[in-house]
């Protein structure tokens, strides 16, 4: 690399998951995984990653719109970061070979680009009712995949906790995107890259009994909603099958 040769670095494709947002944990913001990963690096960040995404929209909408708004389209990155294809295999028109190529185009776009490729496997508990083998197809996939390109893989197969995992069994609440932006980080730093600082210690927040309680109440409602909500949609699939 030439001395002067400017980095722009991380640059995100992906869902909600990467995009962020949403409401607080005892005070804490819900900020994406990937934004975590830029600050505790000390990098610029950018980001077209869309609620509701699927592979083939990383592969075509976010990036042509990256390529269309992009002050530097041709300008290479420390760090790209893809995590997509949890809306894939919970669609019912789940389809693993248009997955696969969107997937394959997406992450070579970015290997082409940047410095450092990270991508993330989905968690084998997601969704209610459960995404079931498919979870096991898509992290295949993956992992191929960046095998082939030369990517990083973080491994989130065994990623669950109700603290960190909101009702659903899908998003992360805002400790689970810095439980998955330091796990980032961890596999990043044995790679070699450079770690300023790491997410929890800048973030301040204060518990009483009274908040764990509302907290845990919150919680144990909407998850019987969820949980129950799924039940009849898995019901529903049976008689259908």
């Amino acid at each position: 690399m030439e001395m002067n040769e400017t980095r722009l670095g991380v640059l995100a494709f992906g869902d909600s998951i990467t995009n962020g947002g949403g409401e607080l944990q005892w005070g804490v913001a819900l900020q994406s995984w990937a934004l975590w990963v830029a600050r505790a690096t000390g990098l610029p960040f950018t980001s077209y990653a869309t609620d509701g995404a699927r592979a083939q929209d990383v592969a075509g909408k976010q990036i042509p719109a990256f390529q269309r708004v992009a002050a530097h389209p041709e300008g290479r990155y420390d760090l790209g970061c893809l995590y997509i294809g949890v809306n894939d295999i919970r669609a019912p028109d789940w389809d693993l070979t248009e997955f696969t190529r969107a997937f394959h185009f997406a992450l070579s776009f970015l290997n082409a680009r940047c410095d450092r490729v990270l991508t993330v496997t989905a968690p084998l508990d997601l969704g209610r009712p459960r995404a079931g083998p498919r979870v096991i197809e898509l992290n295949r996939t993956v992992e191929r995949i960046a095998t082939e390109v030369g990517a990083l893989v973080l491994d989130l197969s065994d990623f669950k906790a109700r603290n960190l995992v909101m009702a659903d069994h899908v998003h992360p609440t805002a400790f689970g995107q810095i439980a998955i932006s330091e796990r980032a980080l961890s596999l990043l730093a044995h790679d070699g890259m450079s770690v300023r600082v790491w997410p929890r210690s800048l973030i301040y927040y204060e518990t009483t009994p009274w908040t764990r309680l509302r907290g845990d109440a919150t919680y144990a409602y909407r998850h019987a909603k969820v949980s129950a909500r799924g039940a009849l949609l898995a019901l529903g699939q049976m008689r259908r099958g």
